[in-house]
C-alpha cells in the first residue's frame, strides 16, 4: 500500500504527526508513506523511520494557487498512491490528493471538504482533546468516535539520531567535551508573551554552570537577541560556558545537538516538541498558552504552569512584553524539576 500524507506546516504539529505515521505502519506493515510538507520539514521527516520520503510543498501557508495545486496533483498521478491523509483543516490542503486522483482521501471535515475528501470524519473536539489523538484517529479504516477507543498507549513521536552524529556536530560547534550540556530553548513563535524571561534563564544558567554543566541556547535567527540577553546577564566566568547558537544552526544541526543534551529547558515552542521526541529530560514552561491540547509527548517531560485555561495573548502585560504568569515561575522551581530529572543520569 502506498500512502501520501499532506503534512502540517508548524514544527510542533509536524512532530505530533509522526504518531500517525507510526500508527499507520503498525496497522499496515507493508505501507510506503510519503509526506508532502514545506521543504524545511525535511530534516525532521528524514529522522522518522516510518517515512519513505519527504515531498516538498512549494506553496506558502496562505496561498490558494489553484493552478499550481492542480499541476502538483497531476504530477503525482503516476506515483500510484492508494490512500491520502490530509492533516491541515483547510480546503486548499485537500486539493493536491484530489487532483492526483487518489482513490481514498481521508481527513477531518474542516472547511466543508466534502468532495475533495471522500472519507470525511466529523470531529467532536471534546472527544479528542489532544491534537495527537486527532491525528492518530485518522489511521483507522473505521471511524473512531473518541480517544478512549484508541489503542493505548499511543505511539508517540521518536526521532532517530546516532551517536557519531552527536559527537561530530558537537565538535563542529566547539562544545566542551568535559561538561554535560543543558539546552535552553528561550524563543517562541509569538514573541515575549510565551517566553520565560531572559533574566530567569540567566539565573538558572549561572547555577548550572557553577555545578559543572555548559549551557547551549537554541533557536532561530529571530531568537538571537534573546540569547544574547541571556549571555550578557551572566557573570564573566559563566559566559565562558554558555554558547548562543540561535540563528547559527540549521534545523538538522539543532536536532542533533538537542539529542546530545543531558536535559532541556524550553518555552512552549517547536523545539520543545523536538526535545520530547528525542526523549531528552525536559522542563517545559507554559504561560498563556495551554498544554491541554499540545503537551510535550514524553514521559521524561515536566510541565510548569501557574495558571489554568487558555489565554489568547500576543503581547505580555509586564515589562519587556513578558506575561506575568511566566515571570512568576521562579528559577528555583525550574532547577528543582530539572534536578529531579537529572538525578537518574547522575546516579
Amino acid at each position: 500500500m502506498k500512502i501520501l500524507v499532506i503534512g502540517p506546516s508548524w514544527v510542533g504539529d509536524m512532530m505530533m504527526s509522526q504518531s500517525l505515521y507510526r500508527t499507520l505502519r503498525a496497522e499496515h506493515p507493508d505501507a510506503v508513506i510519503d509526506v508532502m510538507a514545506p521543504a524545511w520539514c525535511r530534516p525532521l521527516l528524514s529522522r522518522m523511520p516510518e517515512v519513505n520520503q519527504a515531498l516538498a510543498m512549494p506553496l506558502g501557508h496562505g496561498a490558494l494557487a489553484l493552478g499550481e495545486r492542480r499541476r502538483l496533483g497531476h504530477a503525482l498521478r503516476a506515483s500510484g498512491y492508494d490512500r491520502a491523509y490530509v492533516l491541515p483543516n483547510s480546503f486548499k490542503s485537500a486539493l493536491v490528493p484530489f487532483f492526483a486522483g487518489i482513490k481514498r482521501r481521508t481527513g477531518w471535515r474542516g472547511e466543508m471538504r466534502y468532495g475533495v475528501l471522500n472519507d470525511v470524519r466529523v470531529l467532536d473536539k471534546a472527544a479528542f482533546p489532544l491534537m495527537v489523538e486527532r491525528y492518530v484517529a485518522l489511521a483507522y479504516d473505521q471511524p473512531v468516535r473518541s480517544a478512549q477507543q484508541l489503542p493505548q498507549p499511543l505511539l508517540w513521536p521518536q526521532l532517530r539520531v546516532d551517536e557519531e552524529e552527536k559527537r561530530m556536530t558537537a565538535a563542529q560547534f566547539a562544545l566542551a567535551a568535559g561538561r554535560p550540556i543543558i539546552g535552553f530553548c528561550p524563543g517562541a513563535e509569538f514573541g515575549p508573551a510565551k517566553r520565560w524571561p531572559h533574566y530567569h534563564y540567566a539565573a538558572l544558567a549561572e547555577q548550572l554552570i557553577a555545578e559543572g554543566y555548559q549551557v547551549v541556547l537554541f533557536g532561530s535567527a529571530k531568537d538571537r537577541e534573546t540569547g544574547d540577553a541571556i549571555v550578557h546577564s551572566l557573570s564573566e566566568t559563566a559566559q565562558a560556558h554558555c554558547k548562543n547558537l540561535a540563528g547559527d544552526t540549521q534545523l538538522e544541526q539543532a536536532v542533533i545537538l538537542i539529542a546530545h543534551c543531558a536535559a532541556v529547558v524550553s518555552n512552549d515552542s517547536g523545539l520543545m516538541h523536538i526535545a520530547a521526541a528525542l526523549n531528552r529530560p525536559l522542563v517545559a514552561l507554559y504561560g498563556p498558552s495551554s498544554p491541554d491540547f499540545t503537551p510535550p509527548l514524553s514521559h521524561q517531560a515536566r510541565i510548569i504552569r501557574l495558571i489554568t485555561g487558555y489565554h489568547k495573548v500576543r503581547k505580555g502585560d509586564a515589562a519587556e512584553g513578558y506575561h506575568q504568569s511566566l515571570i512568576d515561575i521562579q528559577p528555583a522551581r525550574v532547577y528543582q524539576e530539572l534536578s529531579a530529572l537529572l538525578q537518574p543520569v547522575q546516579e
